[in-house]
């Protein structure tokens, strides 16, 4: 597609209508999720933006792209978990896989500066503490981490 747009509505109404259906009820639900994120054309693509982008999505000739971001994962680990998991199997180190098969490790952000600290016997605590989680709770991270 070689248009331009300059807003989610221009966006959807240049596909197919087929396509415009699946690209409407993204939009509502990530709408439904984050109220306050702002509607935005990144890229040539449509994007939520809420303290920086969350996610970008786009009608590709043969599939519906979605990209979320760093911030977009991190901002929605816990309902990602969930819904990933829903019909599928969580196993150990976030990772999990979906009703597709599909495999997927949830990460929050904190884990890499948890397992990043100059002092080894803190990064082995942390390391033994998610080996022993299924969905990574930070929290019990960062006390792995802290204890003495």
């Amino acid at each position: 597609m070689n248009s331009t747009y300059d807003n989610f509505d221009s966006y959807i109404s240049l596909q197919p209508v087929n396509i415009q259906v699946i690209l409407e009820k993204i939009r509502h639900t990530i709408n439904a999720a984050e109220p306050d994120a702002e509607e935005v054309i990144s890229y040539q693509m449509p994007a939520f933006k809420y303290h920086g982008i969350l996610v970008y999505f786009a009608a590709c000739k043969n599939h519906i792209g979605f990209y979320p971001t760093a911030s977009g994962i991190a901002n929605f680990k816990d309902e990602l978990w969930e819904k990933l998991s829903e019909g599928g199997e969580k196993s150990r180190c976030g990772w999990l896989k979906d009703k597709f098969g599909l495999s997927w490790q949830i990460i929050p952000k904190a884990f890499g500066e948890l397992m990043s600290a100059k002092d080894t016997i803190k990064s082995k605590r942390v390391m033994e503490a998610i080996l022993k989680m299924d969905k990574i709770i930070i929290t019990d991270l960062q006390n792995a981490h802290d204890s003495i």
